[in-house]
């Protein structure tokens, strides 16, 4: 087989963590800090990319087979791997979706090939919506629930477990939960996220998001007069969850204070816990159960204190599997290795 050698680019608030893969391992990886990063997303192109380019170059630019980037906020896709188009960086720079800095990733990785010729991808992206119509349906028309998620890493983490299994994703079913600053409870059945709770909008509160919330009293908080739009939109997005509660989004900080007896960290951690328990089994029941499993993956998967409390109320589902952490880079160019090689077509950005 001919080698693939694949860039791979994921831009963050600080910098771009920067990869290049040969077939399915990793050559190099580098963090590239940016000085302009409070300036507006696009005018923090020029110096990403010339940083990217940079990388490229110290690091051998030849042979490159492809670049793949993170996919951002752009129109609603099915998931898999998604080939670049100028309407695709149209949607990314207008923000289709919203803005985010991963709407960057696409435009950065669609320069960086054209100038060496060769193809570019975005892989399962935060706009993945392959939700089932009822799953869409809120309880006031005009109010549609939205289909975004940690796609990537939640797909990442479902193909682990196939392995483990000896299944392809094709044919699985898992209740997937992906646990970081914001959690993602999706079931997952042939490998298309069917639901989702939406993490700034819905579901369990995390460590810097609020969750589902009761509405009557949002009401009325809402038209207090003590807050702004962008106020509610920071309490609910950033400063939500264990950082309201605790003051802290730091799960291990919150961990430390239990086993030094605080019984408020406990009570704000147990019912974190219970929430993404009560989410598991809700997605589990949508799909009419009969899972191959439940799959824990995001930087609290790292916490056995969390984990144990959710596990002991889902366990009745079926195997649970943990993958810590998040396989962003490694899925980016994997996703981008089984086009290349023909195991899967890559899907056209249609706008």
């Amino acid at each position: 087989m001919d080698l693939i050698r694949t860039l791979v680019i994921n831009p963050g608030s600080t910098g771009t963590k920067l990869a290049i893969f040969k077939n399915k391992e990793k050559e190099t990886e580098e963090q590239s800090e940016i000085e302009g990063g409070k300036l507006p997303l696009l005018e923090q192109l020029p110096e990403r990319i010339e940083k990217t380019l940079a990388f490229l170059k110290k690091n051998g630019d030849s042979p490159l087979s492809a670049v793949v980037g993170r996919g951002g906020l752009i129109r609603p896709v099915p998931s898999g791997t998604i080939e670049i188009n100028e309407k695709m960086i149209e949607d990314a720079r207008n923000g289709y979706q919203g803005e985010h800095v991963s709407n960057l990733g696409c435009i950065i990785a669609y320069e960086i090939a054209k100038k060496y010729k060769v193809p570019s991808f975005i892989v399962d992206p935060v706009a993945v919506d392959e939700m089932v119509e009822e799953a869409k349906i809120s309880g006031l028309p005009g109010l549609e629930r939205q289909a975004l998620s940690h796609a990537l890493n939640l797909h990442a983490a479902a193909r682990k477990a196939c392995e483990k299994i000896g299944k392809k994703l094709s044919e699985s079913r898992f209740v997937v939960a992906h646990l970081g600053g914001g959690f993602s409870v999706v079931p997952m059945v042939a490998g298309k996220i069917l639901d989702t709770n939406n993490a700034n909008s819905g579901g369990p509160f995390s460590p810097t998001r609020a969750g589902t919330l009761p509405t009557q009293p949002l009401i009325k908080l809402c038209f207090s007069g003590k807050y702004t739009l962008a106020d509610l939109k920071k309490m609910t997005t950033k400063e939500g969850g264990l950082m309201a509660h605790l003051q802290t989004s730091d799960a291990r900080e919150v961990e430390k204070r239990i086993k030094e007896g605080d019984k408020k960290a406990e009570l704000i951690f147990r019912a974190m816990a219970y929430q993404t328990a009560k989410e598991i089994g809700a997605m589990a029941a949508s799909i009419g159960g009969n899972l191959d499993g439940v799959v824990f993956t995001g930087g609290l998967a790292n916490s056995d204190m969390f984990l144990s409390m959710v596990e002991e109320k889902v366990k009745f589902l079926g195997k649970i599997f943990r993958f810590p952490g998040e396989f962003e880079m490694e899925a980016l160019a994997l996703g981008a290795y089984r086009v290349l090689t023909g195991e899967e077509k890559a899907i056209v950005y249609g706008g």
